[in-house]
């Protein structure tokens, strides 16, 4: 979809754009591509995408995959998106039957859901298992959307989003690097970070103030730590990066009796004085584990 069809198609429809609702439309049609290819997609995928916005992903994605699942929170572009693909529109806030196969009566390989993305996940965790995460989503909700998606127990196999470059570049750091931190740690405990392209400001409408880049996020065959000890794990973490320029032991003694942590963070070579910033996703897993045992 070029620019010119897009302002077109808000103009006809007399849509202005909110800037509350992060409305950045990316309209390059090469990148869009490159993105839809990254999902790696046949026709028995399953996707995805949290803020279709006027549909260019979208179009690309009903063509490469089985079904599209397209949560948006403006009703105006909902509609518009019903309307050009006689897509099955729910309205309200519920997944119930929209992540079904052969849902009866189903007119369209794309599912609309006019709702609050994150509220929406947040509210009803499912099974995202044989499904793909594939979006341009609005960048302030980005990250703890990817959080919520990749700390479930069963979540989206590959998840291929497009941000702003430096929340990107927080996804793949690794330990002692600037970018390195708590969202590092919860989205890289179950998802590995793959492949990262750059899109620069002109290639959406309106253009952002912030760089942007796509990343791949791809799920571990097998999950690190159980469902209780990843609750743990989060916990541990949190208050690992809630002072960063504090000794990670002072800050986990409040939660943890003082001579198991000094045990287990001896077993795994670790320094009294080490920050967590220090401490790399692979300690801070085997950590967990020990303080479980």
């Amino acid at each position: 979809m070029k620019l010119a069809e897009m302002r077109q198609m808000l103009t006809d429809q007399g849509i202005q754009l909110t800037k509350s609702l992060g409305q950045n439309f990316l309209h390059e049609e090469k990148v869009v591509a490159k993105i839809a290819a990254a999902g790696e997609l046949t026709k028995a995928d399953k996707v995805l995408e949290i803020g279709p916005g006027l549909g260019p992903l979208t179009e690309l994605l009903l063509a490469q995959a089985g079904e599209v699942l397209a949560i948006e929170m403006d009703l105006r572009l909902v509609k518009l998106l019903r309307k050009r693909w006689s897509a099955d529109l729910r309205i309200g806030e519920s997944l119930d039957g929209a992540m079904q196969s052969n849902t009866p009566n189903r007119s369209s390989a794309l599912q609309l859901i006019h709702a609050d993305a994150l509220k929406l996940l947040e509210r009803e965790p499912r099974d995202w298992r044989g499904w793909k995460l594939i979006s341009n989503m609005p960048y302030s909700v980005a990250s703890p959307i990817l959080v919520e998606l990749a700390l479930i127990e069963h979540g989206p196999e590959r998840m291929v989003v497009t941000l702003q470059l430096e929340v990107a570049k927080r996804l793949r750091a690794k330990a002692d690097e600037e970018d390195y931190g708590l969202l590092t740690l919860l989205v890289g405990l179950n998802y590995e970070p793959r492949t990262m392209f750059k899109i620069s400001a002109g290639c959406f409408f309106p253009q952002p103030n912030v760089d942007s880049a796509c990343l791949t996020l791809v799920r571990r065959a097998k999950p690190p730590l159980t469902v209780p000890q990843t609750t743990v794990f989060v916990g541990i973490v949190k208050k690992a990066f809630s002072q960063r320029r504090k000794m990670m032991a002072k800050l986990l003694r409040a939660d943890w009796p003082e001579e198991k942590l000094a045990a287990a963070m001896v077993e795994l070579g670790l320094s009294p004085q080490i920050r967590a910033e220090a401490v790399t996703l692979q300690q801070f897993v085997r950590l967990t584990q020990l303080l479980c045992a």
